[in-house]
């Protein structure tokens, strides 16, 4: 079973690109499912067919939906919204402020992937096909399911006999709002939908996330970071998109000097992303509208090649041994060095590539070593960890770490914690 996300600048033809993939996925005979959780949906326009919340038949083996996150968000978090108002409100929180608050940003987002999971899980379908947002909302949405079960274990009580212990005395001591059992009883609906999206979406042999582009300076430049970022979660991009080429047919002198920088663009993709596969598209002489169009422009794109393969193998996270100790690998291509900065926490490694932040928990194999260096090269960050699972985890080692600090349990400095160092 194949799950297949699609995304790329706004404008760059990514639900174009998710249609006609998911049209010729049916042709082949694979039962699929193609939906969007961009939360301005255009599927249905892509089609040229009506698409709502519930599952419609586009084409025999066919199926398309537009996902209302907000109302699957509503049928969940409303007990644990009523709970939180309570204390918002009881804090002296404004009401309307009280309600603002009381809905994790993003959230809505969770139970888009949530129902990924949900089709992946059911034996129904071969292949889903995800028309995600754009690229900057497609990061937000695919970081969610680790950030929030972070958010989740720590916001809210897990153990109901513990629960039922403390919250008697800080109601009568404080007046603190109580949560009930109603409200366990949404948090572990919440849980139910969240478990296993990242293991799912982060399953390099069933997942695989593909870049939309166009022979643009700043879609290319866009598609890099997407890249870096997408690696840094532990996504597997399997190829590239290139659409809306010019033809070779085109010869009037009008488009040459556009021509010549759409050649030069399409040069820097190909040497950019090597070693994945660059699939073309030419740019259409008219809409790409209904299953004839979109037939005809996925017939183009992909050729021979099955469009549910994975058309490129890789595992953006790996951990190896080396020597007497362990090197955990973490695919960032296109990362600059000055832009990433590594710390340790307890039994998390701290990366960040610019804005972008992840806590990574260190498997069991390397919680309790010490880390002595780190590097970037070749677009891949290698940390090393000693060879003595009794050694305790300080921060990087200066030597290889671009001359900073030895740093013990550190996180990173806008929070008022000291960087363990930058990669050499």
């Amino acid at each position: 079973m194949r799950v297949l996300l699609f995304t790329g600048k706004g404008g760059v033809g990514k639900t174009t690109t998710a249609a006609a993939t998911a049209l010729r996925c049916a042709d082949a005979g694979l039962r699929t499912m193609v939906l969007s959780t961009d939360p301005a949906h255009s599927l249905a326009d892509a089609f040229g067919v009506d698409l709502g919340d519930l599952a419609v038949e586009i084409v025999p083996g066919l199926w398309g939906q537009q996902l209302d996150a907000q109302a699957r968000m509503e049928d969940t978090w409303q007990e644990i919204q009523a709970w939180l108002l309570e204390v918002f409100q009881w804090a002296g929180v404004a009401a309307i402020e009280a309600e603002e608050l009381s809905v994790i940003p993003g959230l809505d987002e969770i139970f888009s992937l949530s129902d990924i999971k949900a089709y992946a899980e059911s034996g129904e379908w071969d292949v889903v096909v995800v028309d995600c947002a754009p690229t900057a909302e497609t990061l937000r949405l695919l970081s969610l399911p680790e950030i929030l079960r972070w958010y989740m274990d720590r916001v809210f009580p897990t153990s109901r006999k513990l629960n039922k212990v403390v919250s008697p005395l800080l109601g009568r001591m404080a007046g603190l709002p109580v949560p009930g059992d109603e409200v366990f009883g949404s948090a572990a609906k919440f849980y139910d939908r969240l478990d296993g999206v990242r293991e799912l979406l982060t399953d390099t042999s069933r997942t695989s996330v593909r870049l939309v582009v166009n022979p643009e300076r700043l879609v290319v430049a866009e598609a890099r970071r997407t890249y870096t970022y997408l690696s840094l979660f532990g996504y597997r991009v399997d190829a590239v998109v290139a659409n809306r080429l010019l033809p070779e047919a085109i010869t009037d002198p009008w488009f040459q000097e556009w021509k010549a920088r759409h050649a030069e663009h399409l040069s820097s993709i190909e040497d950019g992303f090597a070693p994945l596969p660059i699939l073309r598209a030419e740019l259409a002489s008219d809409e790409l509208v209904g299953v004839t169009a979109l037939r005809a422009f996925a017939e183009h794109l992909y050729a021979d090649l099955d469009p549910a393969a994975v058309l490129h193998p890789g595992e953006p996270l790996q951990v190896v041994r080396k020597g007497t100790g362990y090197e955990l690998s973490v695919e960032l291509p296109f990362a600059d060095k000055d832009e990433l900065e590594l710390g340790r926490r307890d039994d998390e490694l701290l990366i960040r590539v610019g804005s972008h932040r992840r806590a990574l928990l260190l498997p069991d194999s390397l919680r309790r070593r010490e880390v002595r260096a780190a590097s970037l090269r070749d677009g891949k960050l290698r940390v090393t960890f000693s060879a003595d699972a009794d050694a305790d985890a300080d921060g990087v080692d200066a030597t290889d770490a671009g001359g900073a600090p030895p740093a013990r349990s550190t996180g990173w400095a806008r929070r008022g914690e000291r960087t363990a160092g930058r990669a050499r």
